[in-house]
């Protein structure tokens, strides 16, 4: 407890009645996952529910695989939320429209067109869309969208941004706001939202599920006005950092690291330059761009220690029952062996916690 309360009280944070007590639970909060179940009596969406009850994950992620019927989704989101020790879990997928969602026709659920699309109308009919689905999604129990998709539209080769028509278009200033537009339709709803994918994707020749992607040659520096023009407005609620390497903000690392590992891009470009203060939430980290280059634990403790506040693991490949687990214990051997480690848990919970609060109206 000696280095729980030297951690808290170095950064100002308290614990509050209806938050974590104890560094572990702390730690859980800053650990979210995929699984594989897609009723709410699965084997793996009742340890999904044991977990959030046992403070060893915040937050649970979708993917298709876990849509059997609206229904099922519905009864395992108040399971999930109904097991939250105080601090409500979030319940995240990806439904940013177009060919990127997790709640297709086959099971009901209304489509919307995709950011490109909506890009060549305007923010307000895309705000008008984005709140009807943000209603949707919250009547099924959902209170994360990651999204939107503030990638400028900059290489016409992009297999992953532009080639999915997931980018609203090619100016900073428009992106920014039908960015506005996807947040804005969101919160009318009570849901949150994730800004994508920081420092820019959308220049990129390469996709980061599938390995290491450098942007160095690429990378142009406009790709961060969508980023300062919501932060600036108050639009970011988080902020999920990119797999991608730039060695132009590689620092004096002589390891090749991604953003969602780089203290050069979270501390220094988004929480220094941008001034954001909020929670920042990696990409997924088992996506080969991570996964080839790092062990877990070491993913774990860079992503921690450059900045990152939510580890976010989708668990699709070679799918590991015991990864959250796995992944709260490396968090807290290394809370014990050093005390600085311990205090970015706490710091993390911090910011965690406030957006929690939100949620609950608090």
């Amino acid at each position: 407890m000696k280095l729980f309360a030297a951690a808290t009280l170095a950064l100002g944070v308290a614990t509050t009645a209806a938050g974590a007590q104890t560094l572990d639970q702390m730690a859980g909060q800053m650990i979210m996952v995929g699984f594989e179940g897609a009723t709410v009596d699965a084997a793996d969406t009742r340890l999904m529910r044991d977990l959030i009850e046992a403070g060893t994950i915040g937050g649970v992620m979708y993917l298709r695989r876990n849509v059997q019927s609206l229904d099922e989704v519905a009864a395992m989101n108040r399971a999930f939320a109904a097991a939250g020790p105080g601090l409500p879990p979030l319940i995240a997928l990806d439904q940013e429209g177009g060919r990127i969602n997790r709640l297709g026709e086959a099971v009901g659920f209304g489509q919307i067109p995709s950011a490109e699309a909506l890009g060549a109308g305007t923010p307000a009919d895309a705000e008008a869309i984005y709140a009807d689905l943000a209603r949707r999604l919250t009547a099924l129990g959902f209170n994360v969208n990651f999204g939107p998709v503030v990638d400028l539209d900059l290489n016409p080769d992009n297999p992953i941004i532009g080639g999915l028509e997931r980018s609203f278009g090619t100016d900073p200033a428009a992106v920014a706001a039908f960015g506005a537009a996807f947040v804005n339709g969101h919160h009318a709803a009570g849901m949150l939202t994730a800004l994508k994918h920081f420092p820019g994707h959308g220049s990129s020749l390469g996709d980061t599920h599938e390995g290491f992607v450098d942007v160095t040659e690429v990378w142009q520096p406009q790709e961060l006005e969508p980023y300062r023009i919501l932060i600036r407005g108050g639009l970011a609620d988080m902020v999920m950092a990119a797999h991608i390497y730039n060695a132009d903000y590689a620092g004096d690392d002589a390891v090749q690291l991604p953003a969602s590992l780089s203290a050069q891009w979270i501390g220094g470009v988004l929480r220094t330059e941008l001034g954001f203060r909020g929670v920042v939430i990696s990409d997924d980290l088992g996506m080969g761009a991570v996964q080839d280059l790092f062990d877990l634990r070491e993913t774990v403790i860079r992503g921690v220690m450059a900045g990152s506040d939510i580890l976010l693991f989708a668990n699709f490949e070679n799918y590991r029952p015991g990864l959250a687990a796995e992944v709260h214990a490396i968090l807290m051997a290394e809370a014990a062996r050093d005390p600085a480690f311990a205090a970015r848990i706490a710091e993390s919970y911090g910011r965690i916690a406030a957006l929690k609060a939100r949620l609950a109206g608090g």
